[in-house]
């Protein structure tokens, strides 16, 4: 297993995940079972602080804890004593009733940064096609970091599933995609779901979206503003401006031939794809530094931007 992931498992009915990691485990199973497989049957506990004075004698540090894995005392994050940590099996309960009536299917869960950021993630038995065979479904991803600075984020995550991209959902409008408590509060779940909604009403709105860019042309001239946009170009040695970026001409080159290329060849929909496609695939050392970043970093924010600039794009076409 690569760097950043410690340890992940997928569901098989959901073939392997896109970013080609974790092992394979039966299908069907409920939230308790996946946090086994997943290997994330663990809590963590605040332990006291410490530190030696002028005299040898230890002092406690006052307003502080240190956070470890109790299994083996892994040291995770130094915290402040209003933190409180969410347990993995408290996070994985989220998804009981879910699952239970039906409306989720355990997909895939594990532990990013030697364990400091679980996550799991659950299908919404849910979807819709832009074009014939382009079929988008939906997911909600449940991050449970125990890192201080970091809050728990519960958050709809749409995947197109010819290229296995992960798609943007910061539409205008649409803002209750995601939900984030701070680790100063109580963990909640009822607040959360009925922030969330989980409700088809936000897909639907979703699907309007990919649809209205799956109608729209982009021309010669902006798809190239686009991709620049997206991959700001850079000086080279002497100070002269390039005319793209290595990443923008890399992305004419996907344009025509990423996954599902020939769903919607020349709308802003493929433009749009083009981008989640490098994220999830292609920019990155390699599929786990590709995955944090797509969820959690830089590439995440660069997808949103990538969709509200299509939008705009084909709204003036």
């Amino acid at each position: 297993m690569v760097a950043a992931v410690e340890t992940m498992a997928y569901a098989k009915s959901g073939g392997v995940p896109w970013h080609g990691l974790g092992q394979e485990v039966p299908n069907d199973l409920t939230p308790e079972q996946m946090l086994e497989v997943a290997g994330l049957n663990w809590e963590v506990e605040a332990r006291d602080m410490f530190v030696t004075d002028g005299n040898g004698k230890q002092v406690m540090v006052p307003k502080k804890k240190a956070l470890y894995r109790a299994s083996d005392d892994k040291f995770f994050s130094v915290i402040g004593d209003d933190w409180n940590p969410l347990q993995n099996s408290e996070a994985f309960q989220f998804f009981d009733d879910f699952v239970g009536a039906g409306d989720m299917e355990m997909h895939t869960a594990g532990a990013l940064q030697d364990g400091s950021r679980v996550w799991a993630l659950a299908k919404v038995n849910d979807a819709f096609e832009v074009f014939k065979g382009d079929v988008v479904e939906q997911f909600l991803l449940f991050s449970n970091p125990h890192q201080y600075g970091q809050s728990i984020d519960v958050k709809m995550t749409p995947i197109r599933v010819v290229c296995q991209n992960t798609l943007s959902f910061a539409l205008s409008g649409t803002t209750d995609y995601a939900v984030k408590v701070n680790h100063r509060q109580i963990f909640n779940a009822d607040m959360v779901k009925d922030q969330l909604g989980v409700a088809k009403e936000k897909l639907a709105t979703y699907k309007e979206a990919a649809q209205f860019l799956g109608s729209k042309r982009f021309t010669n001239e902006n798809i190239v503003e686009y991709f620049n946009s997206m991959f700001p170009r850079t000086s080279n040695a002497k100070g002269k401006e390039k005319a793209q970026s290595r990443n923008s001409q890399e992305a004419m080159d996907h344009l025509h031939t990423q996954p599902g290329a020939e769903f919607g060849a020349g709308t802003w929909w493929n433009a749009f794809n083009t981008v989640t496609y490098m994220t999830d695939h292609t920019i990155g050392r390699n599929a786990d530094t590709r995955m944090t970043s797509a969820w959690y970093g830089y590439n995440s924010k660069l997808k949103q931007k990538a969709l509200k600039s299509a939008i705009e794009y084909a709204e003036a076409a």
